[in-house]
């Protein structure tokens, strides 16, 4: 018993310590909150997030650097906020649009496919692509990642959209 005791313990605070890594660095590189801009929702309908955000423990480390939001292939996808074409591309089998936001916030969509050029400005509700084949995401949903000041944040945090943690107990009492 004392030996299965020590392994749930050990097992616990591994995972306490790896909870509190990825939360130390998500708020890390999200700031305050209260500092963000809020930025318009890129997708029409339903507003459904398919695969999370989830902050990786360091900065090589695994995770998911972006959230994968609901929607179908040639889905109109608008900009969120004012800024200026980065960069358009494909990245290995995906086409990609990045876009440079004031408050050192930098987006990228994929798969997006786009007639938009690096340096073209595009203003919150305008139409910037359309949703594509290709990545990492199931086929119809839209990845969108965001940096800012080169370190990637959840984007729900811009949308004003991100629950509350809720601690719950993690042992019964013996």
């Amino acid at each position: 018993m004392r030996t299965l005791l020590r392994v749930v313990s050990g097992t616990t605070t591994a995972l306490l310590i790896s909870l509190a890594l990825c939360t130390a660095d998500a708020s890390a590189a999200s700031g305050d909150p209260a500092e963000l801009p809020r930025w318009r929702w890129p997708l029409t309908g339903v507003r459904a997030v398919v695969e999370p955000f989830r902050a990786p423990a360091h900065e090589y480390g695994a995770g998911h650097r972006g959230v994968d939001l609901a929607s179908s292939i040639d889905a109109p996808v608008t900009a969120p906020a004012d800024g200026t074409v980065a960069f358009r591309g494909t990245v290995v089998d995906r086409p990609l649009l990045t876009i440079q936001h004031a408050d050192g916030l930098v987006s990228t969509f994929e798969p997006l496919r786009t007639t938009l050029d690096p340096g073209d400005a595009v203003s919150a509700g305008q139409e910037i692509g359309f949703v594509d084949l290709g990545g990492h995401s199931a086929a119809g949903a839209l990845h969108l990642g965001v940096r800012r000041h080169g370190s990637y944040i959840n984007p729900m945090l811009l949308f004003g959209s991100v629950p509350r943690a809720i601690l719950l107990p993690c042992c019964d009492s013996l």
